[in-house]
């Protein structure tokens, strides 16, 4: 495992160690099971999707939008635009995130019948639970920051509850992880199948292994290109190469027009898929 996901799985555990002493898991785990049902993913019949992003900083490119973000406004944006999904980032020593924006988006999402994913570097199921009280509809779940009973464990929390599972991979290795995860879920969890393009050594985001990954995916479940999406013509090419989703979040952040932009990915990505 990289150094960049080794510092983020211990700062991670490091929160669940603190986040147990304030509260039980038996008490979280009720609060969750109670919860109003969060917004259920809906793909569109066109065959291409967008999950927007909130992102705050990114460790790549530093502070994308101050602290102060107005977070229910920008995912709303989101939403009229289109949207299928937000991402929100809850990391916070890495990407300035928190719970707190994740449950502030999942309240402006739920009137707009679009649901809310956690991103973080999740370890425990208990932070699956989080996600869930917090108004979650979806969570991330990284396949290589865990052994495979562990990560496995994640995938069944959330399907218990309800949520849908974007299983992260970054190279062949991680996809082969993933079909196993696929092939045990069929028909149970509602999972999708992601890409994230950018290099764990370097940061760099490397767009040209969105393609070459495609063919390796599953082709039971949604496909999700992460990172390297910035323009229509990505937007178009990821489509083309099979992906059913996009996942966007530095472009949009940085964007003076987000509402603008997604609507435009959206478009150029949906064009390309009636013409595949």
């Amino acid at each position: 495992m990289s150094a960049f996901l080794e510092e983020m799985a211990a700062g991670s555990r490091a929160r669940v160690h603190a986040a147990r002493t304030a509260r039980s898991l038996t008490g979280l785990e009720s609060a969750a099971r109670h919860a109003p049902a969060p917004p259920t993913l809906r793909l569109d019949a066109s065959g291409f999707d967008l999950i927007a992003e909130l992102k705050l900083r990114s460790p790549a490119a530093g502070e994308l939008k101050p602290a102060g973000e107005d977070v229910a406004a920008r995912v709303s944006s989101y939403a009229r635009a289109g949207a299928a999904a937000v991402s929100v980032l809850t990391e916070p020593s890495r990407f300035d995130g928190s719970l707190v924006h994740l449950g502030a988006a999942a309240q402006a999402l739920r009137p707009l019948a679009v649901p809310a994913m956690r991103k973080d570097f999740l370890v425990d199921p208990y932070q699956v639970f989080e996600a869930r009280v917090a108004g979650a509809g979806g969570v991330l779940v990284i396949l290589r920051l865990l052994p495979k009973q562990e990560t496995a464990a994640l995938i069944e929390c959330a399907g218990t509850l309800g949520l849908f599972v974007l299983l992260e991979a970054f190279d062949a290795r991680d996809i082969a992880l993933m079909h196993e995860f696929v092939e045990a879920h069929r028909g149970a969890n509602a999972l999708l199948a992601g890409v994230n393009c950018r290099d764990l050594a370097t940061l760099e985001v490397l767009p040209q292994r969105l393609l070459e990954l495609a063919p390796l995916l599953p082709a039971t479940v949604p496909r999700v290109a992460e990172s390297g999406v910035t323009s229509a013509a990505d937007a178009r090419a990821v489509a083309a190469a099979g992906y059913s989703l996009a996942l966007v979040g530095s472009a949009l952040m940085r964007g003076n027009d987000p509402q603008g932009l997604a609507a435009a990915l959206l478009a150029a990505g949906r064009a390309a898929r009636v013409g595949r």
